[in-house]
């Protein structure tokens, strides 16, 4: 049976997460959490983004009390022992495309569910993609489309990236940002179902 329609927040700016809830049938609020992103020494990328998503979570929760789901997620790309968030400027975002060029990286997305009167739920996806060869001349031409400037390791896999896409093993959705599948994995945990949260209004 549905139950009462729930009330949808989503704590990020991302226009590719909200696409995503979208996607879906989920009528949301997305409220960016303004939480510090910064990485804890020794912490692993998985342990990274889990704490991240819980922080964005929070931070939104505690300020917005009329979201009955409030959602959470942060997303890394990780070559090796590096780890690749939002390039700075376009100088970086050319420097992390050379060294994703023609190898393959990991793509970690956490996410948190938080709703009153449950325990968080969270979980993370990963999700392995391997980079074509670029150029020098293409690393410059797609940084200059400017679609590199606000993505972890300077890719869309949505967008324009996706040509330089060589294969992906694992969730699509994880790379774009937010795993759908891991998404309704977590919605029993607090309580809910996506029929439920489609109902929103």
């Amino acid at each position: 049976m549905v139950g009462k329609a729930v009330k949808v927040i989503l704590a990020s700016k991302s226009p590719r997460r909200s696409q995503l809830l979208a996607l879906v049938g989920i009528p949301h609020a997305a409220v960016p959490s303004g939480a510090a992103e910064d990485a804890l020494p020794g912490e692993a990328p998985r342990e990274q983004v889990l704490r991240l998503a819980l922080a964005k979570a929070s931070a939104v929760a505690a300020s917005h009390r009329e979201g009955q789901l409030v959602i959470g997620a942060d997303t890394l790309v990780v070559l090796g022992s590096e780890v690749m968030g939002q390039p700075g400027d376009e100088e970086e975002a050319r420097a992390m495309l050379r060294r994703l060029s023609g190898n393959a990286h990991t793509v970690f997305t956490g996410l948190c569910l938080l709703r009153e009167g449950f325990r968080p739920a969270r979980g993370a996806s990963e999700s392995r993609v391997t980079f074509h060869a670029m150029s020098e001349s293409e690393v410059r031409w797609y940084v200059g489309t400017g679609e590199p400037m606000d993505k972890a390791g300077a890719y869309a896999a949505q967008g324009v990236g996706a040509v330089y896409l060589k294969g992906i093993e694992g969730s699509f959705h994880n790379v774009v940002g937010f795993p759908l599948d891991l998404f309704c994995q977590l919605l029993p945990a607090v309580g809910l179902s996506l029929p439920e949260i489609r109902r929103s209004p």
